[in-house]
């Protein structure tokens, strides 16, 4: 069964999305309010399991030189970041994170994406 990359790298891409966007984190990570099911866990689990493959073969997934240079850095300042952090309530409001968010919305901007 071949892979849809495009299809790939959108629900990545949304996955980034969440990581760069503190309204959302709040009202699902926190909050838990919904209607959406997600949290902190989930949304690394799904960022370096689905990451690491277009990292390793971006070229087949369609990443510009410049796509893949600020996704690594995300990914490398990330995986850092995630190593020592574990509750959003404790991480949410810091300096760090708003650094990672920062990131995370550079990567977004150069995919050019927009949340649907």
């Amino acid at each position: 069964m071949e892979i849809n990359r495009k299809q790939v790298v959108e629900e990545f891409l949304n996955n980034l999305y969440r990581i760069s966007d503190k309204e959302y984190q709040r009202r699902i990570w926190i909050e838990g309010t919904g209607p959406e099911c997600h949290d902190f866990d989930e949304a690394v689990n799904d960022f370096f399991g689905d990451g690491e493959p277009i990292l390793e073969n971006y070229q087949d997934y369609g990443l510009s030189q410049n796509q893949y240079r600020l996704l690594k850095k995300f990914h490398d300042d990330f995986r850092i970041f995630a190593d020592n952090n574990d509750f959003p309530e404790n991480f949410i409001d810091t300096p760090e994170w708003e650094r990672i968010m920062d990131l995370a919305k550079g990567v977004l901007k150069a995919f050019n994406y927009q949340k649907k």
